[in-house]
């Protein structure tokens, strides 16, 4: 048997720790997936779409990262052929990008000799392909020979797994992936990613500031969920007898039903005048982006310290004491003294989620709210939770308990189609998923019906019809007084899923939960469809305004 250059790819692959690889082929990649077919250790998960594929790999990514919680970082390799194949893997890597997800993308290209824009003519040409990537991973390698392969790969996984974790991209020619391979088998690939310390002098500053502030809260981000920091944070908020409220990203890093956590209520303006009244904010993992802000309207009235590992990010909302470090890293250096619990803390986290709980039940939300407990309640211990750009999404971002049931969403980037896709990559892990999905969003991700069918994934997949993209068409109708476009036909999701050879049923909003409950405990995909026209709560910034 000829080694190739695919074999160097796979070989390299396998050294660096990866055990499953995302692929869909194209004539550029036959290198590629010769060298997968014939390598041992390594699994390959299929597609029908390379958008769905690149959600698919975030979804396997996110669902290690839940396990692993502060282990070692799940790189998770992506294969796709050039061109349209390489193209569609764009918009799914900016979310990964914007969630921090270590995704390490593979393209093939066109031959050595057309590299460069000389517009040669081959299949699939671009003038330049990375230049398409650049600005959307953290970076680019593109190889021209065989003896780059292993330090090309080596590279883009270090940068992957290096805080702040993100899609990284590695393109290599057609002909470099089916030459023979002149380097010998290779079987000891290290990647060390540098921990991401913080300067010992600023962790100083944060510990006095933290030590002399009377009334601190915390607002934990989607870094510190990354970075693994869950005892950490505990520690910290207890010393300081700390309110904990959690960003949408950040969900789960926090006990939710702890004494100290007022949960996620990020566009509700208690929520947001909380963390506005306290005397000494610590943002760990967060951008303090337009959603943690709601839309703009938090003002700090005390200190802020913002841990990020980001650099981008550091105070580029709000002044800011800005620590560029890996979240659990700050905290694990961080020294604070502890204080005595005298209930003040605990009394204002329970007086806040008062003041949400009534401010919803002043409005008509029975149905909504009950959706989220009724599929929070279904849900087996350990299942994974994967939600679309839809309302009942929006709901769960601030709603959901996520302890023993992760959520993983689509709003770093904010672009549909992610529900499905993700939740497959995530059963590919081996565990069980539940993707809830409106019946817009589910329409990007229709095919990969197949692919839980072929692979016999271990997904629920939830689609919530109401007949057109339903967030949509409230935001026009509340700022025009009419919809447009937002209408959709579709097809009967049930008798399309049973077509593939899924079950499917048709549900209602008083028995969906039992109906989620049983099609998680079938074995393989299983989908179920709930007819219902969901409403969001009010929205609080345009109250202020």
């Amino acid at each position: 048997m000829t080694r190739i250059g695919g074999d160097l790819v796979v070989e390299t692959l396998r050294a660096l720790g990866a055990d499953t690889v995302f692929g869909l082929p194209g004539q550029h990649a036959l290198g590629l997936f010769e060298a997968l077919r014939r390598a041992d250790g390594v699994r390959v998960v299929s597609s029908r779409v390379e958008n769905n594929l690149a959600f698919a790999a975030d979804g396997f990514a996110r669902a290690r990262l839940a396990a692993s919680a502060g282990g070692p970082v799940p790189v998770t390799p992506m294969i796709v052929s050039t061109g349209p194949g390489a193209l569609l893997t764009l918009a799914s890597l900016q979310e990964s990008r914007a969630a921090s997800v270590p995704v390490l993308g593979i393209s093939s290209q066109i031959p050595v000799a057309g590299l460069g824009g000389g517009r040669h003519g081959y299949l699939h040409e671009l003038p330049d392909q990375q230049a398409s990537f650049r600005d959307v991973v953290k970076s680019v390698h593109v190889v021209r020979t065989a003896s780059q392969i292993p330090t090309a790969l080596r590279e883009a996984w270090t940068a992957a797994a290096t805080a702040p974790y993100g899609p990284v991209w590695v393109e290599i020619p057609q002909d470099v992936l089916l030459a023979p391979a002149a380097l010998p088998p290779l079987h000891e690939v290290a990647a060390t990613p540098v921990p991401l310390e913080p300067l010992p002098e600023l962790v100083n500053e944060a510990g006095r500031l933290l030590a002399a502030a009377e009334k601190p809260v915390i607002l934990a981000g989607g870094g510190a969920l990354r970075s693994g920091a869950h005892a950490e944070l505990l520690g910290l908020a207890q010393a300081l007898r700390a309110p904990v409220v959690s960003t949408f990203g950040g969900k789960g890093v926090f006990p939710w039903d702890h004494e100290l956590s007022a949960r996620s209520w990020l566009e509700d303006w208690h929520t947001t005048e909380f963390l506005a009244d306290a005397d000494l904010l610590l943002v760990l993992g967060s951008g303090l982006g337009e959603l943690s802000s709601n839309y703009r309207e938090f003002a700090p009235r005390g200190r802020v310290i913002q841990v990020e590992a980001d650099l981008g990010k550091l105070e580029s909302n709000y002044p800011a004491l800005g620590i560029h470090a890996d979240v659990r890293l700050f905290l694990e250096a961080l020294k604070v003294p502890a204080r005595a619990a005298d209930g003040r803390a605990e009394a204002a986290v329970a007086d806040l989620l008062a003041r949400v709980e009534s401010r919803l039940d002043g409005q008509d939300l029975a149905a909504e709210r009950k959706l989220v407990d009724d599929l929070r309640a279904a849900l087996p211990e350990g299942t994974q939770t994967f939600w679309d750009m839809t309302i009942a999404a929006y709901w769960a971002w601030s709603a959901w308990q996520p302890d023993g049931a992760p959520i993983h969403t689509a709003q770093g980037a904010g672009g549909l189609g992610y529900g499905l896709p993700g939740a497959l990559g995530a059963a590919a892990t081996g565990i069980r998923t539940l993707a809830v999905s409106g019946d817009g969003g589910a329409m990007y991700g229709l095919a990969e019906l197949a692919t839980a069918k072929q692979h016999g994934l271990d997904v629920t997949w939830l689609v919530i019809d109401d007949g057109g993209y339903g967030i949509l068409r409230e935001y026009l109708t509340g700022a025009f007084g009419e919809t447009t476009a937002t209408e959709l036909a579709r097809p009967d999701f049930v008798a399309l899923a049973k077509s593939f050879g899924v079950p499917a049923v048709l549900s209602t909003l008083d028995a969906v939960g039992a109906d989620v409950a049983t099609a998680l405990r079938t074995p393989g995909p299983s989908v179920v469809v709930l007819p219902a026209v969901l409403k969001m709560f009010a929205p609080t910034h345009l109250e202020k305004r």
